[in-house]
């Protein structure tokens, strides 16, 4: 209780469960009937003893356990009342007030190992030393600290976000810290690490398609606004939307590297996402030297790069809209790098830099070092490493996960081998479409004499995402047998699910052990599938019915 709006240390304001005021002189009657329904364990009151002596009295007569917090000497005092000295006396010490107070102010590295190559300086700025292990943690204390002022989000409120992770891992820090509950939608391709861990901050976490257009009714941001309406009291950041997000990085990151580089910074390279931070920083830094130049790194298939905005497994950046958030008069040039660049380049600077990162700042990263190529030696290149590897433990960290989706090689025969030695004749990766006829699907397959193929939304070439179910000889015709209307069924009402897959690279042992329990298994080169192996494919091979596999 804050007698006559005494100053409240931090230290003590963060201990409290509710902080009331009080002018001396009134009525306690109501906050004392207020503070038996709450059952304090104890009642602060802080103020000048002149007047709180008074009020820590009568609350301890009326039966609540009080401390009275106060530097000035006190007499009068009920006993049995502690008195704790509100200043601290001892000699200051290093030490945060909140874990909030540790966002920003994240160092810079050297890449000297990873840019052996180049003769520039490249400079990594470690936004995954934030709290949250990432650079989303500025924006979202930035967006909920302005809902806050102006009432947009209020006392027991309600966070609803899509996110693909770091943004709701920073929300749901700030919500602890601030009592607000957290509704977070993510993309299905979001690792199960990233959703675990904004599990573990008690958020409540909806997983959506990712090949779904933007205002599809399942896709992560119309079930984030469909939530936001159906929740009392919730709040939608919308960082794709907010101001508050490119803000955050102009007032905080920008002057950083500024400082940082004493003002010698030649070139900003960073992924793309919602833009709040290349938007942000890059302002900043085109406003103390309009020489700077600012380049974006993006996944292929993403609109800022000039694709469609199909998907891509790198999570965190790349989009399939134009947000709000993202400024490109401050853009000078974007670099579109492959999955399978960005996975290889993340993992060759966790193990010769000891740093380990995410598959967004490998994306950077490997566009950072084309930028670089070729630089004079006085240039200096920052590249925004946005977040730790830690959230993709199970996936770009995976041995097994990459092997799966054809981003390793494995030494002797490999699935890729067998592909060479089918014939010429068929095409590499027999599909149909899902609004294709039942009776289309059948001739497909009879034209090239297969058993079955992936249900696909577009033409070759696709990303995993974008298949959707199969189709197989055997359960059409047993459909077609039962009721002869299916012919005339788009393909989407009768197929199964998607086949299950295999790396381009792994070994022949392994797609063996994989048809065990399939007929056939997608085969994925760097995430995209290419083909579709048999069992007697397999067969084929290993008899020598094509040209012989390599041994």
């Amino acid at each position: 209780m804050v007698v006559d709006d005494a100053a409240v240390p931090t230290r003590l304001a963060t201990r409290a469960r509710r902080i009331a005021s009080h002018r001396s002189g009134a009525s306690l009657s109501s906050l004392v009937a207020d503070l038996r329904t709450h059952i304090p364990r104890r009642v602060g009151v802080v103020g000048a003893a002149a007047v709180a002596v008074a009020v820590a009295d009568e609350l301890h007569q009326r039966g609540l356990p009080v401390v009275l917090h106060t530097d000035d000497p006190v007499t009068g005092l009920d006993e049995g009342i502690p008195v704790l000295a509100v200043t601290d006396t001892g000699p200051a010490m290093d030490v945060a007030d909140d874990l909030l107070a540790l966002i920003g102010n994240t160092p810079m590295m050297r890449l000297d190992r990873t840019a052996r190559e180049v003769d520039c300086h490249l400079l990594a700025k470690l936004g995954l030393f934030n709290p949250g292990f990432s650079s989303k943690d500025r924006p979202a204390l930035a967006m909920v600290d302005a809902a806050e002022a102006d009432g947009r989000l209020r006392p027991g409120g309600t966070i609803v976000e899509p996110t693909s992770g770091n943004t709701g891992v920073g929300l749901a820090i700030v919500a602890a810290r601030r009592g607000y509950r957290c509704v977070f939608v993510c993309p299905d391709k979001v690792a199960p690490d990233k959703i675990a861990q904004l599990r573990a901050y008690g958020a409540e976490v909806h997983v959506c398609p990712t090949s779904v257009e933007p205002d599809h009714p399942d896709s992560y941001y119309s079930v984030s606004d469909r939530l936001a309406g159906e929740i009392p009291g919730a709040w939608k950041p919308d960082q794709y939307h907010n101001p508050d997000n490119p803000r955050a990085q102009y007032e905080t990151a920008g002057p950083e590297i500024w400082a940082q580089t004493a003002g010698r910074i030649t070139h900003f390279v960073s992924g793309v996402g919602t833009g709040g931070t290349i938007s942000g920083i890059g302002r900043f830094l085109k406003e103390q030297n309009p020489a700077i130049r600012v380049i974006g790194a993006d996944p292929e298939g993403s609109v800022y790069s000039g694709g469609s905005g199909r998907p891509y497994l790198v999570e965190g950046i790349g989009e399939d809209f134009w947000p709000d958030t993202y400024d490109p008069s401050v853009v000078d040039q974007v670099i579109a790098v492959s999955d399978a660049v960005s996975f290889a380049t993340a993992r060759r600077v966790t193990r010769t830099e000891g740093l380990l990162i995410g598959g967004s700042g490998g994306t950077a990263i490997a566009a950072a070092l084309q930028v670089a190529d070729g630089l004079p030696s006085d240039a200096v290149v920052v590249v925004h490493v946005p977040d730790s590897g830690r959230g993709y433990l199970s996936k770009l960290y995976d041995d097994g996960w990459m092997a799966d989706h054809g981003f390793l090689r494995a030494s002797g025969p490999t699935v890729g081998d067998l592909l060479r030695s089918r014939s010429a004749e068929v095409p590499d990766l027999v599909h149909t479409h899902p609004d294709e006829t039942v009776r289309e699907a059948i001739d497909i397959l009879r034209e090239y004499e297969v058993s079955q193929m992936p249900v696909v939304q577009h033409e070759p070439p696709v990303v995993l995402a974008e298949v959707i179910g199969a189709v197989d000889d055997r359960s059409l015709l047993q459909a077609a047998v039962a009721d002869p209307a299916v012919l005339d069924l788009p393909v989407r009402e009768v197929m199964g699910p998607s086949l299950p897959t295999i790396g381009v690279g792994e070994p022949i042992e392994v797609a063996a052990s994989r048809l065990e329990t399939s007929s056939a298994a997608l085969v994925l080169d760097g995430g995209h599938p290419v083909a579709v192996i048999s069992r007697s494919d397999l067969l084929s091979a290993l008899a020598g019915g094509h040209d012989e596999v390599p041994r």
